[in-house]
């Protein structure tokens, strides 16, 4: 059977990567299901990044993770519910939310960054071993370049004049 997302190329290179990252995340998913962690795959940026940041409102976790708010908001809520972490009113402003890791929070991420992100990151790299170019660093390219300017400002205007086009 063709891989009609694969045989497009360019034209479904977002598709493309959304699998690749979906694929990667049942896997990762799996490996902490068989360690016993309590936690979605898709979680751990948002505990990590309060590791690395520390408290920080939701808006900026938000911008941090490069990720829309309503589904940090939703994370979170889940991840208080496992006492993973903390939600208080800002000091400064009541209507900002601080978010920080809980005691029991910090030690999971204490232990994902012995035992467990270790190994999902050398099996990545693993995965990406033989691969030709700094993968990295093109990734990050393309959103440095989407950044700059979105596909819709890059899509080079016809040179038929709209009218002329079929519908």
């Amino acid at each position: 059977m063709e891989d009609v997302i694969r045989s497009l190329g360019f034209l479904c290179l977002g598709s493309r990567l959304k699998r690749i990252g979906e694929q990667l995340q049942a896997d990762t998913q799996r490996l902490l299901d068989c360690l016993d962690v309590p936690v979605q795959s898709s979680q751990y940026p948002l505990l990590a990044a309060l590791d690395r940041l520390g408290p920080l409102p939701v808006g900026e976790l938000a911008q941090s993770l490069g990720v829309a708010q309503p589904g940090v908001t939703r994370s979170v809520s889940l991840l208080a519910e496992l006492g993973l972490v903390e939600v208080s009113p800002s000091d400064d402003d009541q209507r900002r939310r601080i978010v920080c890791l809980t005691l029991h929070g910090q030690r999971l991420v204490d232990v994902a960054k012995h035992d467990v992100w270790p190994r999902i990151e050398n099996a990545v790299a693993d995965l990406c071993a033989d691969l030709s170019g700094p993968l990295l660093d093109q990734l990050a390219a393309i959103e440095d370049g989407l950044a700059a300017a979105a596909l819709d400002r890059r899509v080079k205007k016809p040179e038929v004049p709209r009218d002329e086009i079929p519908a």
